[in-house]
């Protein structure tokens, strides 16, 4: 009879730190990206870099109740970071490598952009999972057509939400933290002559 309730306990406690251990997935992609103004485009073209391996790069920070949360940042923010550009340049393409000049050179891209990306997520909530804050820091080296480097670009973003607002949207901090991304990147290329 011990040895039957010493099992039951060994699998009570793994149990609960296999769920401790799970995170809940969540989207980050943008609610809303800046307008693409045709008549104010820069005549340049761009290009930023992402891979599949980016793309498929998970990332796992906390969220409310002790518990975590799980998503990909940069195939979710790959639209922040496209439509901004996309608001500055008459074109923007996507590369696999800064250094593949024979791409650069055959698409036209005069200035090529390469982003690293980091999050993180919290929650005062000690009965809800969902993030109710959310932070971005998306670091961009810049080079030109030859690869010569540029001054890099520093963009922080935030976002927050009350559980009320969650309803289905769980990811809902995150989605406007990439929203503010986005536009903030725009900004931020725009106050640079040298990348205009």
């Amino acid at each position: 009879m011990h040895v039957v309730r010493i099992a039951r306990l060994t699998a009570a406690l793994a149990f609960a730190a296999l769920m401790a251990a799970c995170a809940h997935p969540i989207g980050i992609g943008p609610l809303e990206t800046p307008v693409r103004n045709e008549a104010g485009l820069s005549a340049r073209k761009a290009a930023y870099v992402m891979t599949d391996a980016d793309r498929a790069r998970e990332v796992v920070t906390p969220g409310g109740g002790g518990d975590k949360i799980s998503y990909f940042p940069y195939r979710d923010l790959e639209k922040s970071i496209r439509d901004a550009l996309r608001a500055v340049y008459s074109d923007v393409f996507v590369v696999s490598a800064a250094n593949d000049a024979k791409a650069i050179n055959e698409l036209g891209a005069s200035i090529v952009y390469t982003p690293s990306i980091v999050t993180t997520s919290s929650s005062p909530s000690i009965f809800t999972w969902p993030p109710t804050e959310f932070g971005i820091e998306l670091n961009c080296s810049v080079a030109d057509a030859a690869g010569q480097p540029l001054a890099p670009l520093k963009v922080q973003a935030k976002g927050t939400a009350e559980f009320a607002e969650f309803k289905s949207d769980f990811g809902l901090a995150g989605r406007r933290a990439a929203s503010q991304l986005s536009e903030q990147l725009k900004q931020a290329v725009l106050a640079r002559p040298d990348l205009r």
